[in-house]
């Protein structure tokens, strides 16, 4: 059987704000994340990933930064524009595993809303979309509390 494998990384860093937006979900925190759009880095993780699987390129390449169009944009849109393009070029997410990587906020009590919003976006079950956290020990950039990072793998088949 084929199968694909896509991974996705992103990274953003803290600036003014009074939440953070991870897998759609707002969790209260003492700062935003900056970014062209809504800087949701865990949903652009694996938006990236499934563009990986069907090798289509990542997310700058289908909503430019440099596109004042794109300004503040949910990254719903950009999800749900990766799982079309699945289903166009003939495959079904089968999975999809994120995790993100911050001293803060706590991400634990919000994973079963992150992983509603996922699946609502996406139409994979619950029980096929994992999301975690973890931290870096206080090493590096999310260790020093300058922002958040997130990786992500997605599992396609052809339908």
């Amino acid at each position: 059987m084929e199968f694909r494998l896509g991974n996705g990384f992103d990274v953003h860093r803290f600036g003014p704000g009074e939440h953070v937006t991870l897998c759609g979900v707002h969790v209260a925190h003492e700062r935003g994340l900056t970014g062209h759009s809504d800087a949701d880095v865990a949903m652009h993780a694996i938006t990236d990933a499934i563009y990986g699987a069907v090798a289509e390129g990542d997310i700058g390449q289908h909503f430019p930064p440099s596109d004042p169009q794109w300004k503040g944009a949910e990254s719903a849109t950009f999800l749900k524009h990766a799982t079309a393009l699945a289903d166009k070029r003939g495959f079904r997410i089968v999975n999809v595993d994120a995790t993100i990587i911050c001293e803060s906020p706590k991400i634990g009590p919000h994973v079963p809303a992150m992983k509603a919003r996922l699946s609502e976006i996406t139409g994979l079950a619950r029980d096929r979309i994992s999301v975690k956290a973890t931290t870096s020990e206080q090493l590096g950039f999310t260790g020093r509390g300058e922002g958040i990072a997130a990786i992500a793998t997605a599992a396609l088949v052809p339908k």
